[in-house]
């Protein structure tokens, strides 16, 4: 064999090693990656569970999670109200959700949770129009928003996330108790963890304002009331449930978005392959709306379809109760509303 043979097979069986050796990297890569994601995605509520004949109202419906929880309910054929402050975009989500799950009977009704007055008058609005509520869930938020005021005067992410809901669940328990048994489901989130109720400082006027300290303790907010609704609901055929959807590439981040735009950029891919599709993150809602059997864990703390232990601070029995006092105090409710 001459040398110029002789150095083409080398060649050729050095760039067929480097074929096997980068085809292994990539096949292993791509194998790791659809591992990640199966992990990331998480569980899926595989509940049958029909839902004819029943009403479920959710909060920011129009898009991200809340809109994947309307879809399902409505395939399940519930009577979907979505509550929504955006009439137009919410309108045409209810048209797809109706042409894709061929249920008519899903409506879009005004609800502004920033403002006392608009919850008021979608629960009275509510309860003269609608004969029962079977479940509420309380999905709609914000999340690390700048500081701001809402016209009721309380800080944005805990009047929206905690105090809208707070009043709209209690307005309308007497509905949802003559409808038992039904359900109210809270999304909240992991960061509840580390999170903490400023009793002293709830608006952040005596201290300096941190997003996260804030919408930490909106979430921490929704767990203690969830505790704190299932023990004046014992007995009522009324359970509640609170959740940790997932880390979701939703419009919930936008604020983020707005604030650090270069930083969200870079992130844009590691977010789309690390974070949840808004389907994967509406499965512990769904799951916790129909899953049969979850009555004896009323107040309880759910992530990833199963049963999970909150942070100390959200097991705080006396903090429920005096921030179920406080809120009530905010929102100017009496227990005879």
């Amino acid at each position: 064999m001459n040398l110029y043979a002789s150095v083409s097979q080398l060649w050729e069986e050095m760039n067929f090693n480097h074929l096997i050796k980068y085809g292994a990297i990539t096949a292993a890569t791509v194998i790791s990656l659809a591992v990640l994601r199966k992990w990331i995605a998480g569980r899926v509520c595989y509940s049958c569970v029909r839902l004819d004949g029943r009403t479920v109202v959710i909060t920011g419906a129009n898009t991200g999670i809340g809109k994947e929880t309307a879809q399902d309910m409505a395939k399940r054929g519930a009577r979907v109200v979505m509550a929504c402050r955006d009439l137009s975009r919410a309108e045409k989500a209810a048209e797809e959700i109706r042409c894709s799950t061929g249920n008519g009977n899903v409506v879009v009704r005004h609800l502004d949770l920033a403002s006392f007055f608009s919850v008021r008058q979608f629960a009275q609005e509510y309860i003269a129009t609608e004969e029962r509520l079977d479940i509420l869930i309380n999905n709609a938020g914000v999340m690390m928003c700048p500081h701001s005021l809402t016209v009721d005067g309380h800080e944005t992410q805990f009047a929206v996330n905690h105090l809208g809901h707070f009043l709209l669940t209690v307005l309308l328990l007497d509905m949802l108790k003559t409808s038992a048994p039904s359900r109210v489901v809270n999304v909240s989130s992991i960061a509840h963890k580390g999170g903490k109720i400023h009793f002293n400082d709830l608006n952040f006027t005596k201290t300096p304002y941190d997003s996260l300290v804030s919408y930490r303790q909106s979430k921490l907010a929704n767990i203690l009331f969830t505790r704190e609704l299932a023990r004046r609901t014992k007995g009522s055929g009324v359970t509640s449930y609170a959740l940790h959807p997932g880390v979701i590439h939703t419009e919930l981040g936008r604020y983020v978005q707005m604030r650090h735009p270069v930083l969200s950029i870079l992130l844009l891919i590691p977010s789309v392959l690390l974070m949840k599709s808004p389907k994967q993150g509406a499965q512990t809602s769904i799951y916790c709306a129909v899953t049969e059997g979850l009555e004896n864990y009323s107040g309880c703390y759910f992530s990833d379809c199963q049963l999970k232990e909150p942070a100390l601070e959200a097991k705080d029995d006396l903090a429920s109760v005096r921030l179920w006092d406080v809120s009530s105090q905010m929102v100017g409710y009496k227990e005879c509303d």
